[in-house]
Protein backbone atom coordinates (compact mmCIF):
# COMPACT_ATOMS: atom_id res chain seq x y z
CA UNK A 1 0.00 0.00 0.00
CA UNK A 2 1.85 2.88 -1.52
CA UNK A 3 0.37 5.78 1.14
CA UNK A 4 0.38 3.78 3.94
CA UNK A 5 2.22 5.65 6.93
CA UNK A 6 3.67 4.57 10.52
CA UNK A 7 4.39 7.40 13.02
CA UNK A 8 4.44 8.68 16.43
CA UNK A 9 1.17 9.90 17.56
CA UNK A 10 0.81 13.85 17.64
CA UNK A 11 -1.46 15.46 20.24
CA UNK A 12 -4.28 16.24 17.25
CA UNK A 13 -4.29 12.26 17.05
CA UNK A 14 -7.20 11.39 19.57
CA UNK A 15 -9.57 11.45 17.73
CA UNK A 16 -8.70 9.97 15.06
CA UNK A 17 -7.37 6.80 17.30
CA UNK A 18 -10.73 6.86 19.59
CA UNK A 19 -12.57 6.37 15.87
CA UNK A 20 -10.09 3.32 14.97
CA UNK A 21 -10.90 2.20 19.27
CA UNK A 22 -14.68 1.85 19.15
CA UNK A 23 -14.88 0.80 15.59
CA UNK A 24 -12.33 -2.00 15.98
CA UNK A 25 -13.79 -2.65 19.58
CA UNK A 26 -17.38 -3.05 18.16
CA UNK A 27 -16.48 -5.33 15.11
CA UNK A 28 -13.69 -7.87 16.92
CA UNK A 29 -15.57 -8.02 20.06
CA UNK A 30 -18.78 -8.65 19.02
CA UNK A 31 -19.91 -11.77 20.79
CA UNK A 32 -16.72 -11.69 23.15
CA UNK A 33 -18.08 -8.88 25.59
CA UNK A 34 -21.44 -7.47 26.13
CA UNK A 35 -23.07 -5.97 23.39
CA UNK A 36 -24.44 -3.44 25.76
CA UNK A 37 -21.08 -2.32 26.60
CA UNK A 38 -19.88 -2.05 23.05
CA UNK A 39 -23.41 -0.08 21.78
CA UNK A 40 -22.06 2.47 24.76
CA UNK A 41 -18.72 3.09 23.57
CA UNK A 42 -18.62 6.95 22.31
CA UNK A 43 -16.07 8.32 19.94
CA UNK A 44 -16.08 11.58 22.07
CA UNK A 45 -15.16 9.98 25.32
CA UNK A 46 -12.36 7.96 23.91
CA UNK A 47 -10.94 11.22 22.09
CA UNK A 48 -10.57 12.88 25.45
CA UNK A 49 -9.35 9.96 27.18
CA UNK A 50 -6.56 9.48 24.31
CA UNK A 51 -5.90 13.21 24.16
CA UNK A 52 -4.86 13.42 27.71
CA UNK A 53 -3.00 10.00 27.00
CA UNK A 54 -1.26 11.36 23.83
CA UNK A 55 -0.44 14.59 26.16
CA UNK A 56 0.93 12.34 29.34
CA UNK A 57 2.96 10.56 26.87
CA UNK A 58 4.29 13.60 24.97
CA UNK A 59 5.35 15.44 28.38
CA UNK A 60 6.95 12.57 30.26
CA UNK A 61 9.70 12.46 27.01
CA UNK A 62 13.09 13.32 29.18
CA UNK A 63 15.53 16.22 27.92
CA UNK A 64 17.58 13.60 26.49
CA UNK A 65 14.31 12.05 24.28
CA UNK A 66 14.12 9.00 26.24
CA UNK A 67 10.49 8.47 25.54
CA UNK A 68 7.63 7.78 27.82
CA UNK A 69 7.37 4.51 29.89
CA UNK A 70 4.44 3.48 26.93
CA UNK A 71 4.46 5.20 23.75
CA UNK A 72 1.69 5.05 20.78
CA UNK A 73 2.18 4.77 16.81
CA UNK A 74 -0.38 5.56 14.64
CA UNK A 75 -0.68 4.29 10.57
CA UNK A 76 -2.67 6.53 8.39
CA UNK A 77 -3.41 5.36 5.03
CA UNK A 78 -4.73 8.37 2.82
CA UNK A 79 -3.84 11.10 5.53
CA UNK A 80 -6.23 8.88 8.10
CA UNK A 81 -5.49 7.37 11.06
CA UNK A 82 -6.24 3.36 9.95
CA UNK A 83 -4.60 2.08 13.24
CA UNK A 84 -2.46 2.07 16.36
CA UNK A 85 -0.52 0.45 19.01
CA UNK A 86 0.78 1.43 22.04
CA UNK A 87 3.99 -0.38 23.73
CA UNK A 88 6.96 -0.42 26.12
CA UNK A 89 8.04 -2.12 29.24
CA UNK A 90 5.88 -4.72 30.94
CA UNK A 91 3.16 -3.49 32.99
CA UNK A 92 2.86 -7.06 34.70
CA UNK A 93 4.14 -7.72 37.78
CA UNK A 94 7.36 -8.82 37.38
CA UNK A 95 7.62 -8.09 33.52
CA UNK A 96 8.85 -5.09 33.20
CA UNK A 97 12.51 -6.91 31.27
CA UNK A 98 9.63 -7.62 28.38
CA UNK A 99 8.75 -5.15 26.03
CA UNK A 100 4.63 -5.40 25.87
CA UNK A 101 2.72 -4.60 23.52
CA UNK A 102 -0.54 -2.94 25.26
CA UNK A 103 -2.76 -2.66 22.10
CA UNK A 104 -2.89 -3.11 18.65
CA UNK A 105 -6.01 -1.89 16.66
CA UNK A 106 -6.67 -1.51 12.79
CA UNK A 107 -10.20 -0.09 11.57
CA UNK A 108 -12.35 -2.93 10.28
CA UNK A 109 -12.07 -0.94 7.08
CA UNK A 110 -8.67 -1.53 7.06
CA UNK A 111 -8.18 -5.36 7.70
CA UNK A 112 -6.51 -7.66 6.03
CA UNK A 113 -4.67 -5.16 3.80
CA UNK A 114 -1.15 -4.70 5.43
CA UNK A 115 -2.05 -1.90 8.56
CA UNK A 116 -1.35 -4.51 11.30
CA UNK A 117 1.51 -6.20 9.55
CA UNK A 118 3.35 -2.66 9.17
CA UNK A 119 2.72 -1.49 12.82
CA UNK A 120 3.51 -4.54 14.29
CA UNK A 121 6.67 -4.93 12.55
CA UNK A 122 7.24 -1.65 13.35
CA UNK A 123 6.47 -1.98 17.20
CA UNK A 124 8.51 -5.02 17.58
CA UNK A 125 11.65 -2.79 16.03
CA UNK A 126 11.26 0.14 18.19
CA UNK A 127 11.35 -2.96 21.11
CA UNK A 128 14.28 -4.18 20.32
CA UNK A 129 15.97 -0.59 19.80
CA UNK A 130 15.17 -0.03 23.38
CA UNK A 131 17.17 -3.85 24.27
CA UNK A 132 14.05 -5.49 24.77
CA UNK A 133 15.15 -8.88 23.79
CA UNK A 134 11.37 -10.62 24.56
CA UNK A 135 8.00 -9.27 24.28
CA UNK A 136 4.40 -10.28 25.03
CA UNK A 137 1.16 -9.25 24.69
CA UNK A 138 -2.61 -10.67 25.88
CA UNK A 139 -5.58 -11.62 23.55
CA UNK A 140 -9.09 -11.76 24.56
CA UNK A 141 -10.07 -15.77 24.42
CA UNK A 142 -12.10 -15.99 21.82
CA UNK A 143 -10.65 -13.32 19.62
CA UNK A 144 -9.69 -16.29 16.68
CA UNK A 145 -8.81 -13.27 14.51
CA UNK A 146 -6.30 -11.56 16.37
CA UNK A 147 -4.77 -15.07 17.52
CA UNK A 148 -4.52 -16.10 14.06
CA UNK A 149 -2.50 -12.69 12.94
CA UNK A 150 -0.45 -12.95 16.10
CA UNK A 151 0.62 -16.32 15.07
CA UNK A 152 1.81 -16.11 11.67
CA UNK A 153 3.96 -13.44 13.03
CA UNK A 154 5.27 -15.68 15.44
CA UNK A 155 3.53 -14.94 18.57
CA UNK A 156 2.69 -17.88 20.65
CA UNK A 157 0.47 -18.99 23.66
CA UNK A 158 2.60 -19.44 26.58
CA UNK A 159 0.22 -21.08 28.66
CA UNK A 160 -0.07 -18.32 30.85
CA UNK A 161 -4.03 -16.73 31.34
CA UNK A 162 -5.44 -13.95 33.72
CA UNK A 163 -8.90 -12.63 33.54
CA UNK A 164 -7.88 -8.56 33.43
CA UNK A 165 -9.63 -5.61 32.03
CA UNK A 166 -9.33 -3.55 29.69
CA UNK A 167 -11.37 0.16 28.56
CA UNK A 168 -12.96 -0.15 31.47
CA UNK A 169 -14.36 -3.98 30.87
CA UNK A 170 -13.52 -5.95 33.70
CA UNK A 171 -13.77 -9.73 33.77
CA UNK A 172 -12.12 -10.11 30.56
CA UNK A 173 -10.57 -13.39 30.17
CA UNK A 174 -7.04 -12.80 28.43
CA UNK A 175 -4.51 -15.49 27.15
CA UNK A 176 -0.82 -14.65 26.56
CA UNK A 177 1.43 -14.42 23.69
CA UNK A 178 5.12 -14.20 23.44
CA UNK A 179 7.89 -14.06 21.09
CA UNK A 180 12.15 -13.78 20.90
CA UNK A 181 12.41 -10.21 19.05
CA UNK A 182 14.60 -10.44 16.10
CA UNK A 183 16.23 -8.00 13.85
CA UNK A 184 16.25 -10.35 11.38
CA UNK A 185 12.42 -11.75 10.90
CA UNK A 186 10.94 -9.11 13.33
CA UNK A 187 7.04 -9.66 12.17
CA UNK A 188 7.96 -11.40 9.05
CA UNK A 189 4.76 -13.54 8.54
CA UNK A 190 4.94 -17.06 7.19
CA UNK A 191 3.78 -17.21 3.86
CA UNK A 192 -0.49 -16.66 3.80
CA UNK A 193 -3.61 -15.96 1.46
CA UNK A 194 -3.18 -12.91 2.96
CA UNK A 195 -2.30 -10.29 5.70
CA UNK A 196 -3.94 -8.53 8.33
Amino acid sequence: MDDLRVRWAGADDARGVAVVHVDSWRDAYRGLIDQSVLDALSVDQRSEGWSHWIDLSLSTRSNDGAAAPHRLLVTEVGGQIAGWASFGAGRDPGMSQLGELAGIYVHPAHWSTGVGHALLGRVERELLAESFTDGYLWVLRGNDRATRFYERHGWHADGVEKTGEAGGVTGLHEIRHSRRLSAEDSSEPAKEPHRE
